[in-house]
């Protein structure tokens, strides 16, 4: 029987805090450790989109699968599909591990592939969760309108509990 990817739903907004930390959505959280086995997150650039990419270590298994439909999708197209480059799009991640309240660390480099500030916008399309700054989400066209909404109600809520403190 054929291992079912999970999925992922839901928004979430964090702030840096202390100790360069960041928090995953606790909808996320569950969904993203039993999918890896264990807390980690694994953080790469989305192929076309201005943002990262995060989802469980079961997704790895998939890779060549993934590979291979996206392969046959651009022949039927007409499309041109470098596999080694993509390949090594998929491959190049990141594990980041988190703890039980979703706080971790982003490494480095998965903030200079997202031009990573001091505020992420999560947003859950299904096989990953898109990881945004929404600075730069918030400046995109049209075609993402339903992510920019839902960030600046997420960003909102997130602000308001901050002046609460």
């Amino acid at each position: 029987m054929a291992h079912k990817p999970t999925g992922f739903s839901g928004q979430g907004f964090s702030l840096r805090g202390e100790k360069d930390r960041f928090v995953l959505p606790s909808d996320m959280r569950n969904p993203i450790a039993e999918a890896s086995g264990e807390r980690v997150l694994c953080v790469g650039r989305h192929e076309t989109w201005p943002c990262l990419v995060g989802f469980g270590t079961d997704r790895i298994a998939r890779f060549d699968e993934i590979l291979d439909m996206q392969q046959a999708e651009a022949r039927q197209n007409g499309d041109k599909f470098d596999r080694a480059l993509r390949s090594g799009q998929l491959w190049s991640f990141k594990k980041h591990a988190f703890d039980a309240s979703g706080r971790f660390v982003l490494n480095p480099s998965s903030v200079k592939l997202g031009r990573i500030e001091d505020q992420l916008y999560f947003h859950g399309v299904g096989e990953v969760v898109t990881i945004w700054n929404p600075q730069i989400l918030l400046g995109l066209g049209d075609e993402f309108d339903f992510f920019k909404i839902y960030c600046e109600q997420e960003m909102a809520e997130a602000m308001a509990k901050g002046k609460g403190k």
